[in-house]
């Protein structure tokens, strides 16, 4: 558990990257056409900070609500989606002054010198939903086309790494040894989401697993194979979504006149070889596969790939699980590509001092990749207090994990489960695959 002064910092930080990466948006942009996959970046921010007064401020603390209208603008479990462009929303000021006041309240806590074991649950758990909401911050100024966020170039600039940290493809696949497994959080674990709790052995047969995401060239090969003209290669549902959408291609590519481009924020550019393909859905992850000959690894299998340790034999694996797939200290700009550090995928080669213990490149960071498993509670399941975090979406949804280059490296760990529905292709998401 983070110190008193690491959680002031975080709260600190997480702050100014909600800030940064809207700072340079119109009003009307903070707005924002109405569309199923995004919020109206406006509402979002007010929805983050009211987040914070609701477990912390007032539902430990007994606070009165900082806006008596609160809750009718800012309740993500009572407001649907649909109707977030019609509420009557403060304006920016007026939004970042109710911000401001809900933060320093947080930090009067956090600095008292008498935070309890629960409220520092709560101020930690704020900023990971902070964190979550800055990430989608990013894919919906992708998916609205707007700008590389000029609030974050400095920020790059002054912690790329300058170190060689590699690039190229990753060819082959890592061996992984079967046997039973503990999938998920351990109750020693120092936060862990309801979704993620508590380890429970599944067995595991043996299989190989590219040491790879799939990159641009090979996802490109699928396209011009015809991969999204032809039926057999595509799930009842998903064939019906190709159709729905009349998909050609991914998302954000267009023919150029020397190949494909992909439209990254406001610009095109040429598609980098050995980048991992990214905003692809479920659907297309499944058909390339198919393609392929090939499949989407299972969570356990994702998950032992990322965090296991190979035993003194090498014929299989310890009982110990890594915390990250290098090992159990915290992510550096060495080992993997986090918190919008290079503004976007690096080549899948790249973070070799990143590898997990079966030589697996870049589980973490990068791009978010799809599994084949459904999102569903482990056994045992109890909601946390928040409880439309996991419980609403279970069965409907399937399990992405690893993180993405604007994911925080405090909130991502090889135990992280994410879950969207199979359509979503606005998320920084690629894939790996495994032989059949």
């Amino acid at each position: 558990m983070p110190t008193p002064a690491e959680l002031a910092e975080w709260v600190n930080d997480a702050r100014d990257r909600t800030c940064e990466l809207v700072a340079d948006l119109s009003d009307d942009q903070l707005i924002g056409p109405k569309l199923i996959c995004v919020n109206p970046l406006l509402w979002e921010i007010g929805h983050m900070a009211w987040f914070q007064g609701k477990w912390l401020l007032r539902g430990i603390n007994g606070h009165e609500p900082i806006r008596a209208d609160e809750d009718e603008l800012y309740d993500s479990m009572e407001i649907h989606h649909h109707t977030r462009w019609d509420l009557p929303l403060p304006p920016r000021r007026e939004t970042y002054r109710y911000m401001d006041q809900v933060v320093a309240k947080v930090m009067e806590r956090v600095e008292s010198g008498g935070l309890t074991e629960d409220e520092a649950y709560h101020v930690m758990y704020g900023v990971y939903h902070e964190d979550m909401h800055t990430e989608a911050f990013s894919y919906t100024r992708q998916t609205l086309g707007y700008p590389v966020p000029s609030g974050l170039l400095e920020y790059t600039e002054r912690t790329r790494t300058k170190e060689d940290i590699g690039g190229g493809p990753l060819p082959g696949d890592a061996r992984i040894p079967g046997g039973v497994y503990m999938l998920g959080a351990p109750r020693d674990e120092p936060f862990a989401f309801d979704n993620e709790k508590w380890a429970h052995p599944v067995e595991i047969a043996p299989f190989a697993i590219a040491r790879a995401a799939v990159t641009q060239t090979e996802f490109s090969e699928f396209v011009d194979g015809g991969g999204y003209r032809n039926e057999s290669l595509w799930s009842g549902e998903g064939w019906k979504w190709r159709a729905e959408e009349d998909s050609q291609h991914p998302v954000h590519w267009r023919p150029g006149a020397d190949g494909w481009e992909r439209r990254n924020f406001d610009e095109w550019v040429p598609l980098e070889p050995h980048r991992p393909v990214i905003h692809i859905n479920f659907y297309e992850a499944e058909a390339y596969c198919r393609w392929a000959g090939r499949r989407l690894p299972t969570e356990a299998e994702w998950e032992l790939a990322a965090s296991g340790e190979r035993s003194a034999s090498g014929g299989g694996f310890t009982g110990r699980k890594r915390r990250y797939p290098w090992g159990d200290e915290p992510p550096t700009p060495d080992r993997v590509n986090l918190d919008w550090r290079h503004m976007g995928c690096v080549d899948v080669g790249a973070f070799p001092k990143g590898d997990s213990a079966f030589g697996c490149r870049q589980m973490l960071g990068n791009t978010w990749e799809w599994t084949s498993s459904v999102f569903a509670p482990f056994p045992g399941f109890v909601a946390d207090p928040y409880k439309d975090y996991s419980e609403p979406w279970f069965h409907s949804r399937r399990v992405l994990r690893g993180g993405a280059w604007p994911t925080r490296s405090r909130l991502i760990r090889n135990l992280y489960r994410n879950y969207f529905t199979p359509e979503r292709k606005d998320v920084w998401a690629g894939f790996r695959t495994c032989a059949l």
